[in-house]
């Protein structure tokens, strides 16, 4: 008896239309944990599920792989749904993915999350970046829905409690594959034309998937990139996005990031109210000081007797005067007999005084004759006396 013989392919095709004809793995979900996570520059995705036990080896292609809201990663515990079939070029079996999920979590809480701690990681959500919102802003822009509910609420609430204000309408999807898109396309216009001083964008409340576009990375890049302050006001109270962490100023609620982008005008006349009576009161305070300065000034002796003051000066100006004349009398004084007692001591030391008492002062060819050897027999000599000279001669 003879067997037939196949070739590889022939077994691989045989062994896929098994597979393929297999009603369980036409389609089952499948639970474990992603490894070797690769993803090709064509978009394809390729990875294995394992547990405790085996491994499976899968493939996304591009189309599956583009509807993922999250970033697998290598270690994540995930859902898989998919079929069971066999590539026939390798003969290996895998599983070609259509869905995958996170295991205990939902895809868009694990997106939120990574998107999350990426942006934070780059600054997007550091306060220095943080721009302050304009106490009195006179053009404001709402990028939001025009057919919400929060927009009526917003234009409301801005026209009674700023009315001052120009308030401008950018229409945009708030919900949707196209949102973001328009969304960070308005901020960007809004910049450009530098239509506003303050931003508000947001909407009403909604389920994780209708606030979805706020958590979307084209607007929180188009959020940090303004440079008008902008405030994010989206859903209630217990929603938060992505907007609202990059944000200059996060609101609970459209209605509150209204109330944040202005003042009250109610509390701003009240502000004025007090800061008038302020003034008066101050300047009913100077007033009476400088009434009362001025009836002090009143009752001055200079006002009732202006010539006194020149009285008192010319008082004082006789005294200085008569300080100054003893003063420069008493130092005359003692000048003079300083000058007196030095010409006394100048007359005591005088050769005439000596000359007035018979003595004589010779005068030779050298000089003054201190001594008998200062001349010689035939010296003239020129004799000073108290009351005239005398020539002489030396004799032998």
């Amino acid at each position: 008896m003879r067997y037939p013989v196949y070739s590889v392919t022939q077994v691989n095709r045989h062994i896929k239309d098994l597979l393929d004809t297999d009603q369980l793995l036409s389609g089952l979900f499948i639970r474990g944990e992603l490894s070797n996570y690769k993803m090709y520059p064509s978009g394809h995705h390729y990875f294995s599920l394992k547990d405790e036990a085996g491994a499976l080896r899968c493939v996304m292609f591009r189309q599956e792989a583009a509807a993922l809201r999250f970033r697998p990663q290598n270690g994540m515990k995930v859902v898989a749904f998919g079929r069971v079939s066999v590539f026939p070029r390798d003969g290996q079996y895998q599983l070609y993915v259509s869905a995958l999920t996170p295991d205990g979590v939902g895809d868009l809480h694990v997106a939120f999350e990574q998107l999350k701690a990426r942006l934070a990681e780059e600054g997007l959500f550091d306060e220095e970046h943080k721009k302050p919102i304009p106490r009195y802003p006179r053009r404001i822009a709402l990028i939001t829905s025009p057919a919400g509910a929060a927009v009526r609420d917003m234009i409301r609430i801005l026209g009674a409690r700023w009315p001052a204000a120009e308030v401008y309408v950018v229409p945009c999807r708030v919900q949707g594959a196209e949102a973001p898109g328009e969304i960070a396309g308005a901020i960007a216009w809004v910049n450009r034309e530098k239509l506003a001083d303050v931003i508000i964008t947001g909407r009403g409340g909604g389920s994780m998937e209708d606030l979805w576009c706020f958590n979307d990375e084209r607007v929180a890049r188009a959020i940090y990139a303004s440079e008008i302050p902008l405030i994010s006001a989206v859903g209630h109270e217990p929603d938060v996005t992505i907007a609202d962490y990059v944000a200059d100023v996060r609101a609970a609620t459209p209605s509150n990031g209204a109330e944040l982008a202005v003042p009250d005008q109610n509390e701003q006349y009240a502000r004025l109210e007090h800061l008038r009576r302020r003034m008066g009161k101050a300047v009913e305070g100077q007033l009476r000081q400088s009434r009362a300065l001025l009836e002090r000034a009143g009752r001055s002796r200079l006002l009732q007797d202006p010539m006194s003051w020149v009285y008192d000066r010319r008082m004082l100006l006789d005294r200085q005067q008569e300080r100054l004349t003893n003063s420069l009398s008493l130092s005359l004084s003692a000048q003079r007999q300083d000058v007196a007692r030095l010409a006394a001591a100048l007359d005591a030391l005088s050769p005439l005084k000596v000359l007035g008492r018979g003595y004589a002062i010779a005068q030779g060819p050298k000089g003054i004759v201190k001594s008998v050897k200062d001349v010689k027999a035939g010296d003239d000599l020129e004799l000073q006396l108290t009351d005239g000279r005398l020539r002489c001669e030396v004799k032998p």
